[in-house]
């Protein structure tokens, strides 16, 4: 199992983040190897203030998985909610291993990103509003989903990230925010 302690999240330039990430045997999944990975992934993503997706690259692992979390899920719906109170909640991750995206809508939306891996840096990202991925869950079954909005955004994100690119390759109107 994870220690309580999240691995630190990688940053840029850091290799790790510019290269293919490696399949996962379909047979290693439930492995105790990917279970650990799986579980610090999650601790790092719940250690994160503003993460809702985290790749396994972004920890050091050169393994196509990541998450994603409940709450991109629910972002429209959570508008309402205080940050406070969002951040509170105990969110639910889901697994994606050896993702693909099987079809992108053709409309696209531009819309501000940031990173975990790119700290205080945001800008203007043009990505498909809906998509449906193919992937692994962490059991090793086979499943599509179809998303669309925030979701559909933090799922082609973090196929970037298994793809070795980061959001700041893709973005318009890249602004760095000084910590006050």
């Amino acid at each position: 199992m994870a220690s309580d302690n999240p691995k630190k999240i990688v940053t840029d330039p850091d290799s790790v983040l510019h290269k293919k990430a490696q399949e996962v045997p379909i047979a290693e999944i439930t492995s105790k190897k990917i279970q650990h990975v799986l579980a610090e992934m999650a601790l790092a993503l719940r250690g994160a203030a503003d993460g809702i997706g985290i790749a396994a690259p972004q920890i050091g692992y050169n393994l196509r998985i990541f998450l994603a979390s409940q709450e991109a899920l629910m972002w429209d719906e959570l508008e309402e909610v205080p940050r406070e109170d969002r951040k509170k909640k105990q969110w639910l991750y889901y697994t994606f291993i050896n993702p693909i995206i099987k079809n992108a809508s053709k409309k696209k939306i531009r819309e501000m990103e940031g990173c975990l891996s790119v700290p205080k840096t945001y800008g203007v990202v043009e990505r498909s509003e809906k998509v449906t991925i193919e992937a692994y869950d962490e059991k090793g079954k086979k499943f599509q989903r179809g998303t669309s909005k925030l979701y559909a955004r933090v799922m082609q994100h973090e196929i970037d990230h298994l793809n070795g690119v980061l959001f700041i390759e893709k973005a318009k109107n890249i602004k760095k925010i000084n910590p006050v």
